[in-house]
This record gives C-alpha cells, sequence and structure tokens, in this order.
C-alpha cells in the first residue's frame, strides 16, 4: 500500500526530517520536505502529497495556520508531530481539521502504523464512492442502511446514540474531539454539555460490547475526544 504514496514532512528540525524520511523511504513512501510553513504550503498544493506531517513550531508562522491553509483548499490527510502536548493544542489542532496528533518523541513504528491506517481509511483518489460499512471483529455498522450489527443480532440505538456513532464511523480511527460531536449532534447550544456526551458514549460501549474500564472499540482521548477502532470494508463485501 505505500508504494508510490507521497507523504510531505512540514518540519524545520533537520535531523527530524532525516529520522522521518529515512524512515518512510523504508517503507516505500516517496518524501519531499519542507522547513518552513510557506514553502510546506507552497508545496501542498504543487505536489498534492497523499498525507502531510506537520510540526507546529515553524520558524515563519505557527503550524496552526499552515493547517488552517492546508484545510482552505484540500481534505489531504494531515497528522500533526509536535512537542506541543497540551490537551487544548491537540483540541485546537484536531477541530481545525487534523486527522491525528502525536506528541514528540513519538515511536516510529507507532507513526508508521497510524500513516498506514489514515491511508487505508482515506483510500485512492477516484477509487469509487466513499465506504459506507465499518467492521471490527463481528461488529458491523452499515451507515448506508441505517444498521449496526453484532454477530447475527441488531444493535438497537436510540437516535442520538446513532447520531455518535455515525459521526465517529465517518472518522474511523480519527479522534473526534467533544466539541465537534456535541455540536454535530446536540447543536451548537450544546458545545459544552461535555455529560450528555458520556452518558451515550457509556451506553453505546455497553450495547457494543466493549469493556468500559478498558475499551478497546470506542477509546477515550482524556480531555479531548473519542476515537472509534473500526476498519472500512467495501460496501459490496455482505
Amino acid at each position: 500500500m505505500a508504494e508510490n504514496r507521497h507523504v510531505l514532512i512540514i518540519d524545520d528540525e533537520p535531523q527530524i526530517r532525516r529520522f522521518l524520511r529515512i524512515s518512510l523511504v523504508s517503507q516505500g513512501f516517496r518524501v519531499s520536505e519542507a522547513a518552513t510553513g510557506g514553502e510546506g504550503l507552497a508545496r501542498a498544493l504543487n505536489e498534492a502529497p497523499d498525507l502531510v506531517l506537520l510540526d507546529l513550531g515553524l520558524p515563519d508562522m505557527d503550524g496552526q495556520a499552515v493547517l488552517d491553509g492546508l484545510r482552505s483548499g484540500s481534505a489531504v490527510p494531515v497528522i500533526v508531530v509536535s512537542v506541543r502536548g497540551h490537551e487544548a493544542e491537540k483540541v485546537r489542532a484536531l477541530d481545525r481539521g487534523a486527522n491525528d496528533y502525536v506528541t514528540k518523541p513519538f515511536g516510529i513504528q507507532e507513526l508508521l502504523a497510524r500513516i498506514r491506517s489514515l491511508l487505508r481509511r482515506h483510500g485512492e483518489p477516484g477509487e469509487g464512492p466513499a465506504l459506507t460499512r465499518y467492521r471490527r471483529a463481528d461488529l458491523v455498522i452499515d451507515l448506508a442502511a441505517r444498521r449496526v450489527t453484532h454477530g447475527d443480532s441488531p444493535v438497537h440505538l436510540t437516535p442520538k446514540e446513532y447520531a455518535v456513532l455515525d459521526r465517529l464511523a465517518r472518522h474511523a480511527g480519527r479522534v473526534v474531539t467533544q466539541t465537534q460531536l456535541l455540536r454535530d449532534v446536540w447543536g451548537p447550544t450544546h458545545a459544552h454539555d461535555t455529560h450528555y456526551l458520556r452518558i451515550v458514549i457509556s451506553k453505546l460501549r455497553h450495547k457494543l460490547g466493549d469493556d468500559p474500564q478498558s475499551p478497546h472499540l470506542l477509546q477515550t482521548e482524556a480531555g479531548i475526544g473519542y476515537r472509534l477502532l473500526v476498519e472500512p470494508e467495501a460496501a459490496t463485501e455482505q
């Protein structure tokens, strides 16, 4: 899958860029680099990469502004790779369109796994209609049919429970912030009513057979949001 996939690294630290380039090339990726935000935006426009690794501490402009620039005309997957580990910084980046956030120092195998997963979910350009079926083991979420099954049994969800699951599935593997979920499902006037969301998440875990003490399906990113760990499958698969 990595063959011919193009990753753009935007980071002002030469040693980090070199480390990432060596690691990515060894996995079959094509790599280009930018040391500033301005150069990164120009390369993203001219080269149309398949994924961007973005540092926030750039010399000419803040990485959040680079993210805004990327999102103004592109849906390219973006993983923020930054030393800034504060929850507020992560929430800000995710709310502005980052697909994932990795804090430096990081493990290269974890980063490579996140890159592969994100590219797998994003798919190849022009490969067909958006996927609407997601699976993990015997759990199947069929958004087109508005049906959730666990094994051979249907999972009965309330409208709010289904709406939250729908949002999480459409961003499978990606952290969706609490604010984003509350605005999408309950409306902008409830953007800070996190207790509503906690109740629905608890009920979803119970109905989907997830362990609330050690969830493997619907994971919490403390103070930030939630991540649903399912994989897309072709709509023709039954």
